[in-house]
């Protein structure tokens, strides 16, 4: 039997354990039948009672407080020297080599060229982001978020018109900015907050809760300077979106964090090949 290897210190120390524990077990069992046997004529009850009905005032069995303490002071051997919390577990040998595969492909990755990073974020959202987006990330009509428009201007739009729930911020609601207006700030959003067209509107509508540069407010708004490019695909992969709990914000759901799921190569991948979805 593979298990019983009496050579593993671990091992041996549980199988020692198991035994004790089984005959603790019996030697109290037998003692409490054997108890139950005796007749008593007068027993001691405590204060309280309950519709004539008392409770036994029993003193703790001796072996129950020995077992405590005896079980305090295995706890403190095991910890300090029978298993220190530095001593060798498998556990600890797999997540090293899972450090130290981490450090080369991250070293591998750097050394990609821009179409093969593309190529691996491409195969990253087929795997991950598909399911819900649509192999060709146009959201499977309406599951989830149509990503081909995400950063364009009619993308811009469709948040302005529907509002969003940001990305573990407040509640952005549905038709701050309308008409022309719309139309202009989407256009200067999607231009990289460059040019003079919609600026104005940004400033005197969106700077409030965005920052006056697009650089958001922390706790109140995303920054949207960096709206067109990776880092932000970047941000909502680490946080998520949350659901609207606002009847009068149009989302589609919840996006779960990929921040454990997925390691930086990863993200900064599919987060390369979404930027470059967008039709506009």
């Amino acid at each position: 039997m593979k298990w019983l290897n009496l050579s593993d210190n671990v091992n041996l120390l549980s199988i020692i354990g198991a035994i004790v524990i089984i005959a603790v077990v019996l030697i109290v069992s037998l003692n409490v039948f054997k108890q139950m046997k005796i007749k008593k004529e007068s027993v001691e009850t405590s204060e309280h009672e309950w519709d004539g009905i008392s409770e036994y005032k029993n003193p703790l069995p001796i072996g129950w407080a020995v077992m405590f303490v005896v079980l305090i002071i295995f706890a403190i051997w095991y910890f300090l020297i029978g298993f220190p919390l530095n001593k060798y577990s498998s556990i600890g040998e797999y997540n090293e080599e899972v450090a130290n595969h981490n450090a080369k492909y991250k070293e591998k990755y750097i050394a990609f060229d821009d179409e093969s990073k593309l190529n691996m974020g491409r195969n990253v959202f087929l795997l991950h982001c598909a399911p819900c987006h649509g192999a060709e990330a146009t959201g499977i009509n309406g599951k989830a978020q149509d990503l081909t428009n995400w950063s364009s201007v009619a993308g811009i739009l469709d948040v302005l018109e529907n509002g969003s729930t940001g990305l573990g911020y407040g509640e952005m609601p549905a038709g701050l900015v309308e008409g022309d207006d719309a139309k202009a700030v989407a256009t200067y959003v999607a231009n990289g907050m460059q040019g003079e067209v919609g600026k104005d509107v940004f400033e005197t509508t969106c700077a409030a809760c965005h920052g006056e540069n697009g650089e958001g407010t922390e706790g109140v708004a995303p920054a949207l300077n960096i709206y067109t490019k990776p880092d932000f695909i970047k941000m909502v992969l680490a946080s998520g979106k949350i659901a609207s709990a606002d009847a009068s914000v149009k989302v589609i759901g919840a996006m779960p964090s990929f921040k454990s799921m997925l390691s930086d190569e990863q993200v900064d991948a599919v987060a390369r090949y979404v930027s470059t979805l967008s039709k506009e």
